[in-house]
């Protein structure tokens, strides 16, 4: 599959997972929720390894998973620790904050991305690729300013450090990914798998402190969308992984490109929640299309 349309789909279903995290999270509690949502993700590769193990010949090799060594099994077990960081600080920012201001400051990342990109990795986006990942930041940007008529302050809003911890940790998760597949040349279900089942050890202590009372906690209403979170995230990161693994997908363009995802929560945040001043970000989320075209072509 082209590395371009991968990551188009990757972003359509991060759109939706954006969409489903808010929806559950929304005057619920966190830490359940990203439990039960990564234990949906884990027992899905579960399953598969189960069937790798009995009737390997039952999976397509798309979703065979590799034998790894202790080494090996620690760099995936660090990739969950990052993500988990960076999960806790993104819900907890998207339970606080609508979700057309929440999804475009998740979406700074590719900016952070690509100075690491550049200066780790070593690659060189071209003029028009640059100045399409730079229309698009800027027009994050300009959604920025729109939150402010929300009253939603970004230089005092904890909410918004919050969320912008996360990202940071989001934007480290991707190079470390890149460096997982372009240089220790792990498959794209290897790392899903193990990924999302470490992922789940690390959310289940908090999950059991959540249980016990052992800190003040709001309370937990099961919703339908938890479980589609896990689902539409492996979508997401299967296309995402396959993406990266290609040899021309260069990790600064590929993480703009899945910021397409702005535009599915934008669009999904409107209909679905009413969030305000939808008319005055629409320049914004346009110059987010403008910058994608732009990256395309070049």
């Amino acid at each position: 599959m082209n590395w371009v349309f991968a990551i188009l789909l990757s972003a359509f279903f991060l759109g939706l997972y954006d969409l489903c995290t808010k929806y559950a999270v929304r005057a619920n509690a966190v830490t359940p929720v990203l439990f039960f949502s990564t234990l949906t993700g884990a027992s899905v590769w579960f399953a598969l390894l189960l069937v790798q193990a009995i009737h390997p010949e039952w999976l397509p090799h798309s979703l065979v998973t590799d034998a790894l060594t202790w080494k090996q099994h620690l760099q995936l077990l660090l990739k969950s620790g990052i993500v988990a960081a960076s999960w806790i600080g993104t819900y907890y920012g998207l339970k606080h904050l609508p979700l057309s201001l929440g999804a475009p400051i998740r979406a700074t990342s590719p900016l952070l991305t690509l100075f690491g990109a550049i200066l780790i990795l070593g690659e060189r986006p071209t003029a028009i690729e640059t100045l399409g990942i730079l229309t698009t930041l800027g027009s994050f940007v300009g959604l920025s300013v729109a939150g402010s008529r929300e009253g939603v302050h970004f230089h005092r809003n904890k909410w918004v450090w919050s969320l912008l911890v996360g990202t940071l940790f989001g934007a480290v998760s991707s190079l470390y990914d890149k460096f997982l597949f372009s240089t220790l040349h792990f498959s794209v279900p290897t790392v899903q798998c193990w990924f999302s089942i470490y992922l789940l050890g690390f959310f289940a202590p908090f999950a059991l402190g959540w249980k016990l009372r052992l800190w003040p906690r709001n309370e937990f209403s099961w919703r339908w969308t938890i479980p589609f979170i896990a689902l539409a995230l492996l979508v997401a990161d299967y296309f995402y992984f396959s993406a990266l693994r290609d040899p021309h997908g260069l990790v600064s363009i590929v993480m703009s490109l899945r910021r397409a995802s702005t535009l599915v929560a934008f669009a999904g945040g409107l209909y679905f929640f009413r969030e305000a001043n939808g008319w005055r970000k629409l320049s914004a989320v346009i110059g987010i299309l403008v910058g994608i075209v732009l990256t395309l072509i070049g």
